[in-house]
Order: structure tokens, then sequence, then C-alpha cells
């Protein structure tokens, strides 16, 4: 399907010493389309970095797709999504252990790890080796910060210089955990290095700002169509709290406002939209930011045709091993 060359391109991966392969880009970019299929021709499994993707029952609102984990009649295996239930509050000190803890077993399989997300903080950590720790709440700074708004705990936020999550701030309750996280950071150091530090091909999508938002806007439509707020209605409907979901944001944060009577639906289509583009650039932010904190990202088109993407892959791998 691939062309000649493909074959070979496991031995590739191994003989360029790289032991993890990261596919990354803002939402509805086509990523997991792409990893995918590089999973396919490198016998390769994914390593899911999304920060909602972990959630079972929400499926439709974080585009998990699962259809397009088989290719070629097999399906591709993957790890990170569905481990933990809706209503729970997953964080990066889990992730990191999920996420380590899946790559070994990958690896002992003789398979080959690909990383594939948009969730910058998660990529990130792996990226770059940093052990989080697992942070306690503090009710005492919750008390201090539940008035304000969320544009004032987002200026709160952009204080702190050390790594910290901007890409999912999208609800006042997610920016009050942020900055929860950074104020206990400053008082316990967070040790680089002391996570595997892994060595690495990234590839990030680059996809033009026009068509990414027709792209946003037509997946959206999609997943309106496809049942997504049956979806919220049926987690609701579960006994989950509606402030749980309101919590992660984006879909579940607007269809839930419009279900609880909140938010009229003549405004939702818009609103949701608007916060799904913001979202994206907020991801190509973080991306770029990654660049300048010395993570070398080897973009390509987004609009290149599947195979090509493939083989631009293959020659980064091949050069890479040479």
């Amino acid at each position: 399907m691939f062309g000649r060359g493909f074959d070979s391109l496991q031995l590739h991966v191994m003989k360029s010493g790289n032991n993890l392969i990261t596919i990354l880009g803002p939402t509805a970019c086509g990523k997991t389309k792409l990893a995918v299929a590089l999973a396919d021709v490198i016998d390769g499994e994914i390593l899911s970095a999304d920060s909602r993707q972990v959630y079972r029952g929400m499926d439709i609102g974080t585009g998990k797709d699962l259809e397009d984990y088989t290719v070629n009649g097999r399906t591709i295996p993957y790890h990170l999504i569905d481990i933990v239930p809706a209503g729970y509050k997953y964080n990066l000190f889990e992730f990191q252990t999920d996420f380590i803890n899946a790559y070994n077993n990958i690896v002992q399989r003789g398979k080959s790890p690909i990383m594939c997300g948009g969730t910058g903080l998660y990529l990130e950590s792996v990226l770059k080796g940093y052990r989080m720790l697992a942070v306690p709440e503090n009710p005492e700074l919750r008390n201090k910060l539940e008035n304000k708004s969320l544009s004032e705990l987002t200026d709160i936020l952009k204080q702190y210089k050390e790594l910290h999550n901007t890409t999912d701030v999208d609800t006042s309750k997610r920016a009050i955990r942020a900055i929860e996280i950074e104020e206990y950071y400053k008082e316990h150091t967070v040790e680089a290095n002391s996570f595997p530090r892994l060595n690495n091909i990234i590839v990030g999508i680059d996809i033009d700002r026009e068509l990414r938002r027709e792209s946003i806007t037509k997946r959206l439509q999609q997943r309106i169509d496809n049942g997504l707020i049956e979806e919220v209605k049926k987690l609701l409907d579960s006994g989950i709290e509606a402030q749980d979901l309101i919590y992660y944001g984006l879909e579940y944060k607007y269809v839930t406002l419009y279900l609880t009577g909140q938010l009229e639906y003549k405004y939702f289509f818009q609103e949701l939209n608007v916060a799904i583009h913001q979202f994206a650039k907020r991801q190509m932010t973080w991306f770029r930011g990654m660049e300048k904190r010395g993570l070398k990202i080897n973009w390509i088109n987004y609009s290149m045709s599947l195979e090509n993407k493939l083989s631009t892959i293959q020659k980064l791998i091949e050069n890479d091993a040479n």
C-alpha cells in the first residue's frame, strides 16, 4: 500500500536508537489516523496523550474515533484510553505512572511505541522527562480563588514560569487546580530527568489556520449529528454531577450548560465552536513553546497524502539511523 521500503522501517527505528515516536498536533488535524497508519507499518502500538480520552463513556466529545484504530483488517492496540470512570479527576502524576507502565509493556513485547495526542503538558512531561508530583488539594487557596473569573485566574496562571497546563484550562475549576499545582511546586522541587528520558523523533502536523477552522467546525457538527448531546445526557442520567462534566471543558462544558438550562440552544453551537478554535490556538502556542524549550518538532503539512506523510516520517527515521 505504501510502496517499497516500509518493510524495513521497524529495523530503522531500532537502529536509530529512538525508542519513541511522537505524533502531535492541534485538534482535528488527523494525527490519530497518521499514528495508526505508522503503527501498521512498523508493528507499533499507540500511547494516547490526551487528557480527556482516559475517561470511559466520554467517547464522542473527546474524539476517540476508535474505529480509526482498525487498518488493513486489523486493530492497532492502544493504551491510556478508557482507563478511568467519567467524573474522576485524572491528573498528570497518574498519567506519567500509567504511561511508563504501558510503555514498558509495549517494549518488552518487541513492539514500537508511538505517542499520539494534543495535550501539551502530557506530551512535554514525557518528552522532557519531568517527574511530576502527586499534588494534594489546598482548601485555603481554593477558597481564596473561588470568586475570581476565568480571565483573572488565567492571568494569575501566566505569572508562573514553570511548566503548567494552559492548554486545557477553559473552566475556572481547572484553572484553580493548575494554580494549586504551581503553588505546590514552588515549595516542592520537580526533578527533571527522574522520569525516564526517551530518545525521540517528534512529528507535528502543521495545518493552515483556515483549514483548521473549517475542519473543527465540520467535525463539531458531525459530533452533534452522531449523538454528542445524547452522550452527555446519558452521563448526567448515570448520576455524574453537572459540575464534574463542566470541569472537563469544551464539549462537556457547553452541552451540560445547554442540558441544564444555563445556555440556550441557539447559542450553544456558536459558543462551543469558538471555544474549540481558541483551544486549538492554545495547543499550537504550547507546541511552539516546546520548541523554544529545546524539543525539535519535525512539521509536516496537513494537506499531504497519507502515503507522503508516512514517506516523510520514514526519511526522518532513516536519516536519524545513519
